[in-house]
This record gives structure tokens, sequence and C-alpha cells, in this order.
């Protein structure tokens, strides 16, 4: 019998092992940012999100933002994941103070295809990138997962148990909802599809102090939505843009969703 909860704790335990660190930098924040790159994600929805981290990275609204803190200087790691175990570091841990090294974060992100992954484990990615904030060489004075993905959690613990998990430990989670393409006929609200991922997002992935997530609805939002969201959480707004917490008339999610219906048919 598999014991989530336990088996997130652990997890979480051995990667606060203390060990011989090196002289660890000062920043404003380090910021771990998680793309989905699972099957769901077609090939122009992966070069879209690539993107979009790349354009913004680049734009001079993030750059400020980023010399906008009392250090000036953050950190950024950047991976890509899909289901249980399948993660993937592209950026490992970058200082970022300026145009020069953002440029050079955004390119490592490059415009390649990822096939062959299977699942979409929101839990394990967040016990995998709170882990990469041990022993980094970075001591921020804030600490947050960027997460992103276009289908609910449908392998590993139960994603508002890993959530709180994370959370618990200080860290911010805040979330990007991919909603480009409305559910596949006979598999609303399985482990495929679900009706309002941006009420999932809101309600079962982000947590935290000033958490939010946003929702993209069209590809002609998703480069301007990635930068706003880098600019408010890089700068530590308190009134991000298009806060899908706020949209009140969207019903509560159910967070065992994806689980219910992803156990023979993960993606």
């Amino acid at each position: 019998m598999r014991l989530p909860g336990i088996l997130i704790a652990t997890l979480l335990m051995a990667a606060s092992v203390p060990c011989a660190a090196a002289q660890e930098t000062s920043v404003d924040l380090e910021l771990v940012l998680a793309v989905d790159v699972s099957r769901s994600m077609d090939t122009d929805e992966q070069a879209l999100q690539r993107q979009g981290y790349v354009s913004a990275l680049q734009h001079p609204d993030v750059i400020a933002a980023i010399q906008s803190g009392p250090l000036g200087r953050i950190a950024i790691s950047y991976f890509e994941w899909s289901g249980e175990g399948s993660q993937s570091i592209v950026v490992p841990w970058t200082l970022v103070d300026d145009a020069e090294s953002a440029y050079a974060v955004a390119s490592q992100i490059s415009p390649r295809v990822v096939l062959g992954r299977y699942g979409t484990s929101i839990s394990a990615s967040l016990v995998f990138a709170a882990a990469m904030f041990e022993n980094n060489g970075f001591n921020g004075g804030r600490r947050t997962i960027d997460i992103s993905g276009d289908g609910p959690n449908n392998m590993g613990p139960p994603v508002a148990l890993a959530r709180n998990a994370v959370v618990a430990r200080g860290i911010t989670i805040n979330g990007l909802a991919i909603i480009l393409k409305p559910p596949t006929e006979g598999l609303r609200s399985s482990a495929f599809d679900i009706d309002n991922l941006d009420a999932y997002y809101r309600d079962c992935v982000v947590g935290g102090a000033g958490a939010f997530a946003l929702a993209v609805y069209d590809v002609d939002q998703f480069e301007i939505s990635i930068r706003r969201k880098l600019v408010t959480e890089i700068a530590g707004q308190t009134q991000p843009i298009l806060r899908v917490a706020d949209q009140k008339s969207v019903p509560n999610a159910d967070c065992l969703s994806g689980e219910a219906g992803g156990t023979r048919y993960p993606r």
C-alpha cells in the first residue's frame, strides 16, 4: 500500500539534509520555472511555451523587475516535467542581475521537441522543485516555484497533499493553466481533460504567500501572460494581473479529478 503523505515527507526531508555547502550568494528571489512537456502538450504548444519564456527573459520589463529588488539580482533554474520521475533540468541555478545574464538563461531554453513522455505528475514535479532549493548556492529572501501545465495531476501522490507539504516549507507556488483547446469529447472531467483547469490550478496547485494562478486561453496571450507572470512574481507585487482566485464565479475544483480518471490512461 502506498502512503503518499509519508512519501512526500520523506522526499522533502531527504532533500533538506545538510551537507558541506559552498558559500551562498544572497539574492532577492530563488525562482524555479517548471514547464509541462507531457504528451498532451503538442509540438506547437511546447514551442509556444519555450518561446514565451525566452521572450520574457529578454524583455526590458522582466529585467527591470529583477533589478528593482533590494539586491537587484535573483537566481533562476528551469526544468521540464511530465510523469512521475520524469523531470529534466534544462537550466541549472544561475545568477541573473542584468540583461546579459538574463539573455544567457534564455539562450539555454532551446526550441527542441520533447516526445514520448507519459503522465502528468504535478505533485512529483512540485516535490522535485522544492528539493532544488536545498544547497543550491543561493540564499533568497523569497523562494518560488512557477509551474505551468495543460491538465490535472494523474500520476504520483495527490496534488493538494504535495502542494501543502511544499508550502509548509515557506515556498510559494504560482501557476499558469494552459487552456488552448476545449476538453476532448468523451474525455471531459477525466485524466486527459477537465473543465475549469484555471479553477483546478487556483484551488489545488498554487499556494503560499502572495500565490496566484493565471490562465492562457489563446495562443496570442501566451508571451504576454508569461511575461506578466514573471514580472509579478519577481517584483513581489501584491496585485497580480488576471488573478484566477478573483474569479468568484468559477466553481471550486475537485483536486482528485485527474487521479480518478487517470489510473489506466495517464498522459
